[in-house]
């Protein structure tokens, strides 16, 4: 959530942001956010004067009791009820003014960092850099979704049948990949100095509003009416919520973090190949990592942090690539994104499995996630998060571009995890 005094200070600067983000209300919103703004900071004005007047009479009526002067004292009294009830009618003025300049703060997206490319869509995003070989692959090569048939290591139907689409149920050597693709990306995490936690997989309303999910992702949020829970879409979710109204010591800085969780989203609407197989699904795992860091270190923090992924993707032996996001392609709570796609030889496309964000102050804001700065003031916080991998496209990758004639070749390093070289 963006600071009011940002915007108060800088409009033009949040306006040219929000217009990178093709945010369509930016002025109407921005101009309501100021008059509220204005309006309580007038309303508090009011209330305090009255509460210091009416504190100036009590003393001035227990004097003139004193001294026996009642009916100065009576007339008193009858100003210190009007005043009183003038501060009731502040206070529930104030408190109608914060819930509608919240309201409206929660509409605002995170404005984007300077390095941000201007753009509409992801055919705008700019290519950073890209890694490893393209396979070449045999005659009558298959996608992904046939080669789980062939092996029978994933099954849809299966899942269909007990859940619904979108949520496979993973068999034999598939099942046995999965978990040996979360005990490598976790060992990595913690080799690369993050912390391991195993947070809920279901978080609270304020969870959600605390990172951003709500309410601009509601609708793609599955949500136990009966509790009022959310099943996460990330463990960005309850990792980062773990410090919601701390005021974190700075010898406890960076925090880093890292948790492997199944993840919920209700996306997988649409049809074809983009969203074929393991393409797109509706349950699914990963493994994230989190930072929360000094706001002067967090774009030296995103950059490890993309390093550490990029040395995932080459460990698993997938051509890669890197991409910053344009604005029209950015995420809500996002200051700057990275992506990392990894390349689909037999569907001959890229395939996102990472996101690396900075969200600046936005989430931190919201959380109230603050550390002690100089003079002992309380400064907003920096997080960042990052997919240190998402499995499914993953997956898709590893069994396309390493099918052979007898079989698919796994990367070495993931033969001990597996207990096995290849599938099949």
């Amino acid at each position: 959530m963006l600071q009011v005094s940002v915007l108060r200070d800088n409009t033009e600067l949040v306006l040219a942001g929000l217009a990178k983000k093709h945010y369509k209300t930016a002025e109407a919103d921005v101009a309501a956010i100021l008059q509220l703004d204005q309006r309580r900071k007038q309303l508090q004005t009011e209330h305090d004067s009255a509460q210091a007047e009416a504190n100036e009479l009590a003393r001035q009526i227990g004097g003139l009791m004193k001294s026996g002067d009642k009916a100065g004292a009576e007339t008193l009294k009858a100003r210190t009820a009007e005043l009183k009830q003038q501060t009731k009618v502040h206070s529930e003025e104030l408190v109608q003014v914060e819930e509608a300049l919240q309201q409206i703060l929660y509409k605002l997206p995170n404005l984007p960092h300077s390095s941000v490319p201007e753009g509409r869509s992801a055919q705008d995003n700019e290519v950073v850099r890209e890694g490893g070989m393209k396979p070449e692959l045999p005659a009558g090569a298959l996608p992904h979704w046939d080669l789980i048939k062939k092996y029978d290591i994933i099954d849809f139907e299966l899942g269909n049948k007990i859940s619904g689409a979108g949520f496979p149920v993973y068999k034999r050597q598939g099942a046995r990949l999965q978990r040996a693709l979360i005990n490598f990306f976790l060992d990595q995490a913690r080799d690369a100095g993050y912390d391991e936690v195993q947070p809920p997989i279901l978080v609270n309303e304020a969870s959600g509003y605390g990172t951003g999910q709500l309410p601009d992702k509601e609708g793609q949020m599955y949500h136990d009416a009966q509790d009022n829970l959310y099943l996460i879409p990330t463990s960005e979710v309850p990792i980062t919520n773990l410090y919601r109204d701390e005021i974190v010591a700075t010898d406890q800085l960076p925090i880093r973090n890292t948790g492997y969780t199944p993840c919920f989203r209700r996306e997988a609407g649409s049809w074809g190949a983009d969203v074929r197989g393991l393409n797109r699904l509706h349950q699914f795992d990963k493994v994230e990592i989190v930072q929360i860091t000094q706001p002067e270190h967090s774009y030296a923090a995103l950059d490890g942090m993309v390093a550490h992924i990029e040395g995932l993707l080459q460990k698993l032996e997938l051509p890669y690539r890197i991409l910053r996001l344009c604005g029209g392609d950015m995420g809500f709570t996002s200051a700057l994104t990275f992506d990392l796609e990894v390349w689909s030889a037999a569907q001959g496309r890229w395939l996102e499995v990472s996101s690396a964000s900075n969200f600046e102050t936005y989430q931190a804001n919201r959380l109230k996630l603050r550390y002690r700065g100089e003079n002992n003031k309380t400064q907003l916080l920096h997080t960042l998060n990052g997919s240190a991998l998402a499995l499914p496209r993953i997956v898709a990758a590893l069994l396309e571009n390493n099918q052979t004639e007898d079989g698919i070749r796994l990367p070495e390093v993931l033969h001990s995890y597996c207990g096995f070289s290849k599938i099949g």
